[in-house]
């Protein structure tokens, strides 16, 4: 019998597709390129962001203010997933723009103190991370002992209109959700299947031209799930993304450098996404188009 150990594993089917798509050049009228990207008012460096990570082992530190520091260092737009208030404002007192992403707690007024902090705080957008409202039984889920439940649709449409922030759901794998996220109110939505959340799931770049089609522009589009570099943020970009995250690929410079080495991860990126766009022709993002991709 075949050996099928690995045959589900969504990190390494996504994986696999990443590297199946390979980039068409043209240099006919190319010029150097601006990686400028304006995101809910603020203008980046780069579309280049950290994932909605949680619990961060830095160098001598927080993970998570060290990541925040060099996010502020290279312009560069960040996520904050799971920690408790001071974290957030620490992370905020860098200088980073953060989004901050909620978990849908069981307890409901813990997730109305969580946004009523972030907003005091000075966060640049909220939102919610929905891949774990269920566990891989089908159960409530229970992350790092707290209760979590899923949102009815009138609730994440309350909620967002409570927010009075531009909000970002998390976990969108369809154009199904997609759709459903919009006609809540969302600003923006990230692809991802938070890590292999669900076996055999599809990888976020094969779901995302057909979720750009249906929303017509009217969300902002961030793509996570084994993102490594500037090619794969490329390739994204291309097919329609907005932004794209790095997550995991951050985690060792991290925890050996700090600041230093997450923004030397966020720096070689965009140099490498600078360097795809020169040899495309693509002197903007907005250049960048699904012709440019092809895939094996």
């Amino acid at each position: 019998m075949p050996d099928r150990t690995h045959a589900g594993d969504a990190n390494r089917i996504t994986r696999e597709y990443l590297d199946s798509l390979l980039i068409e050049m043209r240099h006919i009228g190319a010029v150097l390129p601006d990686t400028s990207f304006t995101l809910f008012g603020h203008t980046f460096s780069t579309p280049i962001a950290t994932a909605a990570l949680s619990h961060l082992k830095g160098k001598d530190g927080n993970g998570m203010v060290q990541m925040a520091q060099a996010c502020a260092d290279t312009n560069a737009s960040c996520f904050a997933g799971m920690g408790d208030e001071e974290e957030l404002a620490q992370m905020l007192s860098t200088g980073a723009k953060v989004i901050k992403i909620i978990k849908p707690y069981a307890d409901r007024e813990m997730i109305d103190r969580r946004i009523a902090h972030a907003k005091q705080a000075g966060v640049l957008a909220l939102g919610m991370d929905l891949d774990h409202s269920f566990n891989h039984k089908g159960e409530h889920d229970v992350v790092l002992g707290i209760p979590m439940a899923p949102m009815s649709e009138a609730e994440l449409r309350a909620l967002i209109h409570t927010a009075e922030l531009p909000f970002v759901i998390k976990g969108v794998l369809s154009v199904t959700d997609a759709l459903k996220a919009q006609d809540l109110g969302a600003a923006g939505i990230v692809v991802s299947h938070h890590h292999g959340i669900l076996p055999y799931a599809i990888p976020p770049l094969l779901v995302l031209p057909d979720i750009v089609k249906a929303v017509g522009g009217k969300l902002k589009i961030f793509v996570d799930c084994g993102l490594n570099d500037g090619y794969d943020a490329f390739k994204a970009l291309a097919l329609g993304a907005d932004a794209a995250c790095l997550g995991r690929v951050i985690m060792p410079p991290l925890q050996a450098e700090g600041a230093p080495g997450v923004s030397a991860v966020i720096t070689r990126a965009t140099e490498e996404l600078r360097g795809a766009m020169a040899r495309t022709a693509c002197g903007t993002l907005a250049d960048l188009e699904p012709g440019l991709i092809w895939r094996v």
